[in-house]
């Protein structure tokens, strides 16, 4: 028996629905969902002695269910006289004080302000089937009738799909009439979250439609939207805000229903965000394994990374994902990655606060009732405390935070948050100040601020910074490459001329400064703010053996190569990274390694010099070094630069399980040639 109409137009023809209802009988039906399912909200915004009118009733038992748990005052009309007569016999002697009207909702017979609520239970939705202009007038009278029926203070509960055109057409229509306009969006049951067939893959909403005295003059619109049950509302500035904060949740949904249905999407991530602020509090990564072998403990696990090792090639990149989905032993793994500027009371608390969510994301043909575990390293949530964060004009948001290491050992980070997964420069901590800092907050939880939330504690240069670690491997090899020089074994006691495009942190040019005490260094550094960074977070300091100078390394460069009096140095460091991710290579930008820029690096060269990191140049030797996820790209583009310099030899080391680099698996290349 097909019941649906051959086109939606039929929704608002009177003949459609006598034919329905004649064929359908007495069974209800249902539109989005049962009494069970929307008295949540319900409940939140009708009370049991106020007057409803029910639009568009059919043969729905929402009424007899409100009126069975004492909403008494309860009338219903629809314009089907068929499912009228049904819904009368069917109530006549068990609720007798509800009554059931045949009426036409854009032309009803009761006089002003009658009602304080009016339900549409998927009304709105099959009279506003497209755009055309009649459809729009038929809905113009329906919400008209709406409002004169409704009293001042009243609501109009619609529970809808909240597809675009239906929304706007509600949120627009009301919120000109002065009308405060809050969407609600419905929580799915959860055993229809994990029903072979979910009935729909868009959620439910409700629009609660306040009616306000109209005040002459005034252009106040209240727009609120509710994501959450029993959550609170939060005020949003516009309609268009509100559409596009629906629409989100309609993704998500969307996304769920074809996670539950389909395995392998390939990456898959989202955010759950605070629901009072609207920040960002997890980011969510789905993993799927297919193939783990299916038993009853296998489908699915959540693991929750500590904080401050989101970085970490195992938790921030794909393949690192992967391996560790399928060394835990479940066919789909969900990663939960903590935000900084949030606060976490423990792991027991973050699995409260997640299990309906991850539940949303399981796979198809989990036991019924099966318990998810909850996995993690070490059992806890680790620790991170942000000391600083701040933007910066050049490099954007920024942040510096100590985090605990595998050892127990805390290491203070420096990160753009507009590449999160990379640590741009890390020093080892000598005290663990972080965490004896963090466990005197714990004491006094009145005066608590979140755990990682800024605290301007400056570190005194050389107090708490470890400056003879070198925490970045890529550090390690540039000052291996030192050896390089002629006579490595009296570096300690020759003078040396360096220079070091590219601050950062400043482990690199202390590291030099402090073991080699002939050394004299200038560091170029184009964000002034990175000189302050270095400075007071990571123990950086100059003096009359180190100078910072605040410019683009390619022009310092280049106005060195071409004055008069040309400094020499013995060694140029390139600890420079790329800006554009979409190039393959993350260090150092392609200017540095074009062939003309090279020359001016070689002018600025003592005849026994070299230079180290992205470019080494040693007496008849440089070395390039490329920090790149696609090997071929140190041939395509690196090493054409080398052939007319002389013979090349090529050495390649590949890193993937680099923790520095986690935006991309890290390779390094290197290419020394013999200048004639």
């Amino acid at each position: 028996m097909n019941l649906l109409p051959k086109s939606s137009k039929e929704f608002g023809s009177v003949d459609y629905w006598e034919k329905f209802f004649q064929q359908r009988g007495k069974k209800a039906f249902e539109w989005y969902g049962t009494y069970l399912e929307l008295c949540g909200v319900l409940h939140k915004y009708m009370k049991p002695r106020e007057k409803v009118l029910v639009i568009g009733c059919g043969n729905s038992e929402l009424s007899e269910q409100l009126y069975d748990v004492g909403y008494e005052d309860i009338v219903n009309i629809d314009i089907s006289e068929v499912v009228i007569k049904q819904m009368k016999e069917r109530n006549a002697s068990r609720r007798p004080q509800m009554s059931f009207l045949k009426m036409d909702m854009t032309q009803m017979e009761f006089p002003d302000a009658s009602f304080q609520v009016v339900l549409d239970k998927g009304t709105l939705d099959a009279v506003l089937t497209d755009e055309e202009e009649k459809t729009l007038q038929q809905v113009d009278r329906m919400l008209a009738e709406v409002g004169r029926v409704l009293q001042v203070g009243g609501r109009y509960l619609c529970i809808s799909l909240a597809q675009a055109h239906v929304l706007k057409k509600a949120v627009g229509h009301f919120s000109r009439e002065g009308w405060m306009v809050r969407v609600h969006q419905v929580a799915s049951s959860q055993d229809q979250v994990l029903e072979a067939e979910p009935r729909f893959s868009l959620p439910v909403f409700a629009f609660i439609m306040t009616k306000f005295r109209p005040v002459p003059g005034s252009a106040l619109q209240i727009f609120e939207l509710c994501a959450q049950e029993q959550g609170k509302p939060v005020r949003l500035e516009s309609a268009e805000q509100l559409a596009e904060a629906v629409r989100e949740r309609q993704q998500y949904a969307w996304l769920c229903s074809q996670l539950y249905r389909k395995a392998g999407l390939g990456s898959v991530s989202l955010d759950l965000c605070n629901g009072d602020t609207g920040e960002p509090r997890y980011t969510l990564h789905v993993v799927d394994s297919p193939t783990v072998k299916p038993s009853r403990d296998s489908h699915f696990a959540i693991f929750i990374i500590p904080q401050g090792r989101e970085t970490e090639w195992l938790f921030g990149m794909e393949e690192g994902r992967k391996q560790l989905a399928a060394s835990a032993g479940f066919r789909r793994l969900i990663t939960v990655a903590l935000h900084r500027g949030q606060q976490y009371e423990g792991m027991d608390s973050i699995q409260a606060e997640l299990s309906a969510r991850v539940m949303e994301l399981a796979p198809a043909g989990m036991p019924a009732r099966q318990q998810v575990p909850f996995l993690s390293v070490g059992g806890d949530i680790g620790v991170r405390t942000v000391q600083h964060q701040d933007c910066s004009p050049l490099s954007g948001d920024y942040v510096v935070e100590d985090v605990q290491g595998d050892d127990k050992r805390y290491f203070r980070r420096l990160i753009f948050l507009s590449n999160r997964n990379v640590v741009q420069s890390e020093a080892r901590l000598l005290k663990d100040v972080s965490h004896r800092a963090q466990k005197k907050r714990k004491k006094d939880k009145k005066k608590q601020r979140p755990a990682d939330a800024p605290e301007d504690r400056p570190a005194a240069p050389g107090q708490c910074i470890d400056r003879s670690y070198l925490c970045c491997e890529h550090h390690k090899a540039m000052i291996a490459g030192l050896a390089l020089l002629r006579n490595p074994e009296l570096l300690l006691e020759t003078p040396l001329a360096l220079l070091v495009v590219g601050l950062g942190g400043g482990s690199l040019p202390l590291f030099v400064h402090d073991h080699f005490p002939k050394s004299c260094i200038d560091a170029v550094e184009i964000d002034p703010s990175m000189l302050e960074v270095a400075t007071r977070w990571f123990g950086f300091s100059q003096s009359d053996r180190m100078k910072v100078h605040i410019a683009d390394g390619l022009d310092y460069i280049t106005s060195l190569a071409g004055g008069e009096v040309r400094p020499h140095y013995d060694v140029i460091m390139f600890d420079v990274d790329s800006k554009d991710p979409t190039l393959g290579m993350s260090c150092p930008p392609p200017a540095f390694v074009d062939q003309p820029f090279l020359q001016k690096v070689k002018s600025i060269l003592t005849p026994e010099a070299f230079v180290d990191a992205a470019t080494q140049f040693y007496q008849e030797v440089v070395v390039i070094n490329i920090l790149t996820s696609m090997v071929p790209l140190a041939t395509t583009r690196i090493l054409p630069v080398c052939p007319g310099l002389g013979s090349i030899l090529f050495h390649l080391h590949s890193s993937p399980f680099s923790d520095e680099e986690t935006e991309v698996s890290s390779s390094s290349t290197s290419c020394a040639e013999t200048w004639g």
